[in-house]
């Protein structure tokens, strides 16, 4: 598996795995942790979830995963921003080690601005960090001018990762945020990098690349997204064959044809784009 490198020199995969919408279904526990499993395997270590999903169930379901092979993979949650206060925020990190049955956190994340003060969040992040609760920490869902109010903070510089909504059909943080974050150091983190319901699976220029590599739409997408420096993408997969589908696309090389024809399908922004959330 590729990988890249953090700025504090940790090695992570470009791929990992999504949890969200994950361990709500007892009838499909079984699938899931066999596909979390099967994808620590194929190298896609690098496991994301939140104490928002499901209430916790993902969380649980992700522990379960990963029990008896911590060593193995890269731990990242979220703090809700409800919860996002100096004391909300480390009493939120316990209850999701004890989910996780972990004692640390390889990455947490705010899961979007709330109200409470960004320099009070990310003295608790930072708190957290010197207790040995989390080793690293960032954002979700900040745009342009998020990251530069964070970097104006306290501490703020030393966000590792701001995790976003991109794939070819949301184009838009291309335009000024993806630069910004690459000359500061921050790690982009693409949720949702194959959409959401299927429809962007269906639009003819995937369906037309992926015939001639023989690949799968989800897997153009998921090339799409790699071909961005210093970007992870965190694909969901609930079944072991959508697993091997996912990692599969880290070696799928697309040719300048392809390229023209995904720009042409899904033209890059303009214009400054307003941040797009699910």
């Amino acid at each position: 598996m590729k990988t890249i490198q953090l700025r504090d020199g940790a090695v992570i995969p470009v791929l990992g795995q999504g949890t969200w919408m994950m361990g709500d279904a007892p009838a499909r526990r079984a699938d899931e942790i066999a596909a979390l499993q099967l994808g620590i395997d194929a190298g896609m270590v690098l496991l994301d979830t939140a104490e928002i999903y499901g209430d916790g169930a993902s969380e649980e379901l992700v522990g379960e995963a990963i029990a008896g092979r911590r060593d193995e993979v890269f731990v990242v949650s979220k703090v809700a921003p409800s919860n996002a206060s100096a004391r909300g925020t480390a009493a939120a990190c316990e209850a999701s080690l004890k989910r996780l049955g972990l004692e640390r956190l390889d990455l947490y994340l705010l899961h979007w601005r709330g109200r409470h003060p960004l320099a009070e969040t990310v003295g608790a992040l930072e708190d957290l960090v010197t207790a040995g609760k989390i080793a690293r920490w960032g954002v979700s869902n900040f745009d342009f001018e998020d990251m530069e109010e964070l970097f104006a903070v306290p501490g703020g510089a030393r966000c590792a990762v701001n995790q976003i909504l991109y794939h070819p059909g949301e184009r838009g943080i291309e335009f000024d945020l993806l630069p910004w974050m690459e000359r500061a150091g921050v790690a982009a983190m693409a949720y949702s990098p194959i959409g959401q319901g299927g429809d962007l699976l269906r639009r003819p220029a995937l369906r037309e690349i992926a015939s001639r590599h023989g690949a799968s739409p989800a897997q153009v997408a998921l090339a799409f997204a790699l071909r961005q420096p210093g970007l992870i993408a965190i694909p969901k997969a609930g079944s072991p064959a959508h697993v091997r589908d996912n990692a599969a696309a880290a070696d799928l090389a697309l040719t300048p044809e392809d390229w023209a024809a995904l720009d042409a399908a899904f033209p890059p922004p303009p214009r400054k784009m307003p941040l797009s959330m699910i």
